[in-house]
């Protein structure tokens, strides 16, 4: 029996399905943060009052800059997820770039915007 090449297209659909669940947290959790970050939600007078609390102030600019970079991860994240779906409409999802072997489905199952393998990423480590 040859070796299988690709997932199949219920594979591909179980994946896709997996991949659109895990996009629309981030997406959910992204624009929350982008929220945050704006003071879109808030009723309060940050902008407006005079800033005294200095310690307070550097609290805030910590926060701030912890939630920029969370926001930049996830907006990565998205961008990964997002071009797993373009893989999937193309047929090679799943495929690990380096070794043209198929990616083990408990690894897309947990990283489902893997493109190598464990072993790949490995060996590119060294």
């Amino acid at each position: 029996m040859a070796e299988k090449t690709r997932y199949s297209d219920e594979e591909l659909e179980e994946f896709r399905g997996i991949i659109n669940d895990k996009l629309a947290l981030a997406r959910r959790d992204y624009n929350q943060m982008m929220r945050t970050l704006m003071n879109a939600d808030g009723n309060d007078v940050d902008d407006t009052s005079p800033t005294y609390k200095i310690l307070e102030e550097g609290s805030a600019t910590q926060s701030k800059e912890e939630l920029i970079q969370q926001a930049s991860r996830l907006q990565k994240f998205i961008q990964g997820l997002e071009a797993a779906l373009v893989r999937i409409e193309n047929k090679t999802y799943g495929i690990d770039r380096i070794t043209g072997e198929l990616i083990p489905k408990e690894r897309l199952r947990a990283v489902p915007h893997a493109t190598l393998s464990v072993a790949s990423k490995n060996a590119r480590k060294r």
